[in-house]
């Protein structure tokens, strides 16, 4: 059983039935002893997220949304990011699947990065720029 945010909860106990006023008192109690914890699970879920699979701040906060995080406390979740680790995820994650990519023209290789990247997430202007660098030094890098 993972973490889940009170949204997620109380959704749930909706769908087993529990009267909404008994469920409203369960989680406000959680959350009173500590036991739901919006902020820590929106921090730890940026955190595994952007590391373990390269999401962009703009994915990890659709997924917050999803999961029933406030906007605030997902905006001081996404703020835990260091600036410069969405350009280096997104480099790491090119460069992995370039290993896979080394027959195909530059073109195709862009176009299908590309589509990697903006289902992450990433800004375009910072895909092409990470693309456009890796690709030109795949080239000049030996097997």
């Amino acid at each position: 059983m993972s973490p889940k945010s009170r949204a997620q909860l109380a959704e749930a106990l909706a769908a087993k039935g529990v009267p909404d006023a008994a469920a409203q008192a369960v989680l406000d109690r959680y959350t009173e002893v500590g036991l739901i914890d919006d902020a820590a699970f929106a921090e730890a879920w940026v955190t595994t997220r952007q590391s373990g699979r390269g999401l962009a701040t703009r994915a990890l906060a659709r997924e917050l949304h999803r999961k029933g995080i406030d906007k605030d406390v997902a905006r001081a979740a996404l703020a835990t990011i260091e600036p410069d680790a969405e350009e280096d995820s997104a480099r790491m994650l090119v460069r992995r699947k370039l290993r896979s990519m080394r027959g195909l023209e530059p073109p195709v290789a862009t176009r299908r990065l590309l589509g990697m990247l903006a289902r992450k997430g990433y800004p375009s202007e910072l895909a092409f720029r990470v693309i456009h660098e890796e690709l030109s030094g795949s080239d000049a890098r030996p097997d």
